[in-house]
């Protein structure tokens, strides 16, 4: 490639001062940056249903941000080999906390909204938010973080494997297991070049150690999938009742708590109506529990497009002789994570009293 003269060079260098000083300008105010993502991924979480091309833009948009960090070297080289200079270090470390906060920012309101908060999810989530956090605060990120590799690394990973389990679905409308899996695939990939250049031991064990750990990480990330919430999956209704209006597609009335005959007499019904992605197929799972322990598990389908969400219910009538106590309808993905939960309480009946006992 011939390289550039010097009108080419004198504009670039002027352009790198503009982007020098606009970057300095940013790391003054990280608030900026971080509340733009966040916001744009609130308006994204708001536009998935009615505006779902403006979404996947947006979607794209976070995805850009990742391959532009992940082709740094390759455009670093064309630029020395095309000006003479590459890309300052300061823009590098720069372009890095910018997509640090947009990813983690942009893919907080998904995981907020269906997050199981009385499960373990809740720790997934909670991290999630103290990643965004120490992403705009510079001692923190730059004083502790980046200092680390192989924390550095494990954050950055991260951070793409949340932002993949959101913007999967969205663009490629695949079910919350194939996203989990194609968002893990990548992880355990990126993370390939850190095992690679930490371990030290033979050449000819290094190649065998490297995959034993890459299956080992994988095969981890899996295991630890129940702890992650379906990013893009979350119940916008549920009910239990013992009567359903089939033609409205609505519970009549809402149960806490019935009798064990009433449960006998009417049988119950699950509702749940399930928020997912305009296009998007999804097989769930209602899981009935009772006393902790599953007596029945029956599968759906639902399919997204709707802002109130896709009405699916289950029908049980087939009941323990004594189905008295604290049960449970886990509502789970097809992988088994959970997207929420309903609660209910059958009661004895009550002992007939002595002057209603009948006559001998």
């Amino acid at each position: 490639m011939r390289a550039a003269g010097p009108a080419a060079r004198s504009r670039f260098a002027r352009l790198k001062r503009r982007g020098l000083r606009l970057v300095v300008w940013l790391r003054r105010h990280p608030g900026l940056v971080a509340s733009f993502g966040f916001v744009s991924g609130l308006l994204s979480f708001a536009l998935v249903e009615r505006h779902e091309g403006v979404a996947r833009a947006m979607a794209v948009a976070m995805l850009a941000g990742w391959l532009l960090l992940v082709l740094e070297r390759v455009l670093d080289r064309a630029l020395r080999h095309r000006f003479g200079f590459g890309l300052p270090p300061a823009v590098v470390r720069y372009l890095t906390q910018f997509t640090h906060q947009e990813s983690l920012f942009f893919a907080l309101p998904f995981f907020a909204a269906s997050t199981s908060w009385n499960s373990g999810q809740a720790a997934f989530t909670v991290a999630l938010g103290a990643m965004a956090l120490v992403a705009i605060i510079d001692p923190l990120y730059f004083g502790r973080l980046a200092k680390r590799r192989w924390l550095f690394l494990g954050y950055h990973t991260l951070a793409l494997f949340a932002l993949l389990l959101v913007v999967l679905p969205l663009i490629l409308q695949v079910p919350a297991m194939q996203s989990y899996q194609l968002a893990l695939g990548v992880a355990v990939v990126l993370s390939f070049p850190t095992l690679a250049g930490s371990i030290t031991v033979p050449r000819w064990w290094r190649g065998v150690l490297v995959l034993v750990l890459l299956a080992g990480l994988g095969a981890a990330g899996w295991l630890a999938r129940l702890w992650v919430p379906p990013a893009t999956l979350r119940l916008t209704q549920v009910a239990v009742t013992t009567g359903l209006d089939v033609e409205r597609r609505a519970p009549q009335q809402s149960l806490r708590s019935l009798s064990a005959d009433r449960l006998k007499a009417d049988g119950l019904y699950a509702y749940t109506a399930i928020n997912a992605p305009l296009g998007l197929r999804e097989r769930i799972r209602h899981i009935w529990l009772h006393e902790g322990r599953e007596v029945d598990r029956i599968e759906l389908e639902v399919a997204g497009g709707r802002a109130e969400g896709y009405r699916a219910w289950t029908h049980k009538r087939n009941f323990p002789a004594a189905p008295q106590g604290r049960w449970q309808v886990r509502v789970l993905t097809a992988d088994d994570r959970m997207i929420g939960t309903l609660r209910f309480t059958v009661e004895a009946a009550p002992p007939a009293r002595a002057d209603e006992a009948p006559a001998r």
